[in-house]
């Protein structure tokens, strides 16, 4: 009988799995409350290994759920999975280095069909399927409908036994937010020139082994959801000469080689890498050494203020205030104002707008007969009319860095604006069919480090890693984030770097906040906040501001009562530049 197939049902699943991520070390993994990566082979069951036995007389439902509970409990090569395996199943079996995490709340039950004797049973898992821990640490979302089918066998001593255990590893989202801890590994994009969070899981236990662990995701590279949005600045022929280890003086070494011939500026950007990364795992001064002196000449030993404000270009002025859309105009959200020039006199019939990160540009979604027209110039300033225009286009959004404006054409293409040399705007086309084909996109959001779209589609939340190849752009590896909790999605935008916000029609969550990779969503508190909420701006270190049925809100942390925006609007739209 196959034993797999486990996949989603209805429930909230906030929490993710990851097991077995690089080699053999994950294969059992070390129990805490913090996730980490372990590396090294997985290999087969060694004469230390204890497996203890399981209850006398354990009946074969109970079986199942305690194989299913023993998966991330400490030991080697899933010793404690083991226990609940016959004599043969326990020498042969190995799983593969993937995890699927399920509802806390799942059933075994009987298979239906009669079995073959009476000494064999056929057990069904039936649950929800949260997502995978794939290879490189990164949850996977996937909510697929779950049926995970255990053949048990009744022994020669009358115990029951699994006898086909299945070919991949399963346990609770309770279990593996027990057992694992995320770090946001860091990798560089080039055109924005700074450092992306790749949100991924390493064991948590032993504490001492995190530094070792997170370096080793370093080194393998970006996660599938970045690859190709980031650049992997410790790819072959760069790898970790020995052990990350801890001095007596409690001074991190990294000792690397592979580093011959690369240029002292890319040195830096490695040391910066390795420095952001693991500060989530070590408040210790980092030696970083390549081949066994120091890795930036002069400098062996680092902190996080040592490093530059990489990407300070792209954070937002304390000047700039935020501003909104009400009644056709644009006004601004410092003092409720209209903005100089016809964006904020009444010449143009705003629809929506964006303002430039540096705030010195102006884009807005004008009305233009039955439909729409997009306008691009200098704040305060007469817009230039674009060619770009169709029945609807979403709110403009700036991609950092590049100077260029996306906006969703009828739901159905995406419109990169350049300017050229001539000081025109001239509309580029982007390559968005993995993420169109999901369904017409109502809302489109570059992240602040310019790797990342956000996107609302059928009124669900979508994420994407922008991937450039040349002249040309494009949208890759759609994640559908929180599918079965989240629904009736009207707005988004980013909140932290692996962070967005949405605002939904859903009275009892009109404001969540959901990690980049869908494993966690939290509800921000709902007082004070007249269903339905309709529009929101975020960015770091700014208050979120949403709009409601009776005008402007904001907070900054969940559990924070809504207050009134002190230049509240009705059917107001804020956004901050971005």
């Amino acid at each position: 009988m196959k034993p797999h197939a486990l996949r989603g049902a209805g429930g909230k699943l906030l929490v993710s799995v990851l097991c077995l991520l690089l080699l053999a070390s994950c294969a059992n993994v070390p129990l805490e409350s913090q996730p980490q990566v372990v590396s090294g082979e997985r290999q087969g069951q060694s004469s230390g290994d204890v497996v203890p036995e399981p209850p006398l007389n354990i009946d074969p439902l109970s079986l199942v759920r305690a194989f299913v509970g023993a998966t991330l409990k400490p030991g080697q090569n899933n010793a404690a999975s083991r226990a609940y395996l016959d004599e043969q199943s326990r020498a042969s079996w190995r799983p593969s280095r993937s995890l699927t995490i399920i509802q806390d709340t799942f059933g075994t039950v009987y298979d239906t069909a009669p079995p073959p004797d009476p000494n064999t049973q056929v057990v069904n898992v039936r649950g929800t399927d949260i997502g995978t821990l794939d290879q490189n640490s990164a949850f996977v979302p996937d909510y697929s409908s779950a049926l995970l089918q255990v053949k048990v066998r009744k022994q020669a001593n009358n115990q029951w036994r699994i006898v086909d255990p299945p070919a991949d590893l399963y346990a609770t989202e309770s279990d593996f937010t027990e057992n694992y801890t995320p770090v946001p590994v860091s990798f560089y994009a080039e055109s924005s020139a700074t450092f992306v969070p790749d949100r991924r899981y390493v064991v948590a236990k032993p504490q001492s082994g995190l530094p070792g662990r997170v370096m080793d995701l370093l080194v393998s590279g970006p996660s599938a959801g970045l690859t190709g949005a980031v650049k992997n600045l410790l790819g072959e022929p760069i790898e970790i000469d020995t052990n990350v280890k801890s001095l007596d003086d409690g001074t991190l070494v990294v000792p690397l080689t592979g580093l011959s011939g690369v240029p002292d500026d890319i040195r830096n950007l490695i040391a910066a890498q390795i420095v952001l990364s693991l500060q989530y795992v070590t408040s210790a001064r980092i030696r970083i050494l390549a081949d066994g002196a120091p890795l930036v000449p002069n400098h062996p030993d680092w902190r996080q203020n040592d490093l530059p404000a990489y990407g300070a270009s792209l954070s937002i002025s304390p000047q700039l205030l935020g501003l909104m859309t009400v009644g056709g105009r644009v006004r601004s959200l410092g003092d409720g104002a209209p903005v100089p020039g016809p964006a904020g006199n009444g010449a143009y019939d705003v629809v929506s707008a964006a303002q430039s990160i540096d705030g010195k540009r102006l884009a807005v979604v004008e009305r233009n007969g039955g439909g729409v027209r997009l306008r691009i110039g200098d704040y305060g300033r007469d817009l230039a009319m674009t060619s770009l225009g169709g029945s609807s286009l979403t709110r403009p959004t700036w991609r950092p860095g590049t100077g260029e404006l996306w906006t969703v054409v009828d739901g159905l293409s995406v419109g990169r604006m350049v300017l050229d040399q001539n000081g025109q705007w001239t509309a580029l086309s982007v390559n968005a069919t993995d993420l169109i084909q999901q369904g017409d996109l109502t809302e489109l959001r570059f992240s602040r480090d310019g790797a990342r779209v956000a996107a609302v589609i059928k009124g669900q939340l979508w994420v994407a890693s922008v991937v450039v190849n040349g002249d040309s752009v494009s949208l890759r590896e759609p994640r559908h984030l929180q599918p079965h909790d989240l629904e009736d999605v009207v707005d988004v935008d980013w909140v932290a770097p692996d962070a967005v916000v949405a605002v939904t029609k859903s009275p009892s969550q009109p404001v969540v906040k959901v990690t980049v990779d869908g494993q966690r969503l939290d509800a921000f508190n709902s007082s004070n906040l007249t269903p339905t909420v309709h529009g929101v701006t975020a960015a770091t270190g700014r208050p979120i501001v949403v709009v409601d049925a009776n005008g402007l809100w904001t907070a900054s942390v969940l559990g924070e009562v809504w207050r009134p925006h002190s230049h509240t609007m009705k059917d107001a739209d804020p956004f901050y530049p971005g």
